[in-house]
């Protein structure tokens, strides 16, 4: 029933902007709860990446003096990869698109916090 229900916001927020590539949920140890990843991406390789950048991200803002932990964002010349907290036991990974616009960030925050209300 969870996974259902966490499979249809990602299924929503792949829906809201047509910049958004894939999505996953993932717990903040990097093990996969639902993801709406293309084929031949590599669930296990996702998560263990989220969880690792984030583990960073964490840190880096703590030791910088600069609160809590938001989000974690990585442009390449292939697209964005934002990662942000949904609660303290989950979070919400997306692939974007290069000239994704800046709506995607409310679109994903709104689903992190739908998120976090059901984990």
């Amino acid at each position: 029933m969870r996974s259902e229900m966490l499979n249809s916001i990602l299924s929503d927020l792949n829906g809201s902007s047509a910049d958004i590539e894939a999505s996953a949920v993932l717990s903040t140890d990097g093990l996969m709860m639902a993801s709406l990843l293309p084929g031949g991406m590599d669930e296990d390789r996702v998560g263990a990446m989220s969880a690792a950048m984030l583990s960073l991200g964490d840190r880096t803002a703590e030791e910088l003096a600069r609160g809590a932990l938001e989000q974690v964002l990585i442009k390449g010349d292939r697209g964005y990869i934002l990662m942000t907290h949904a609660g303290k036991e989950a979070v919400v990974t997306v692939l974007a698109k290069p000239n994704a616009r800046l709506i995607i960030f409310l679109d994903v925050k709104r689903a992190a916090e739908n998120i976090a209300k059901i984990i």
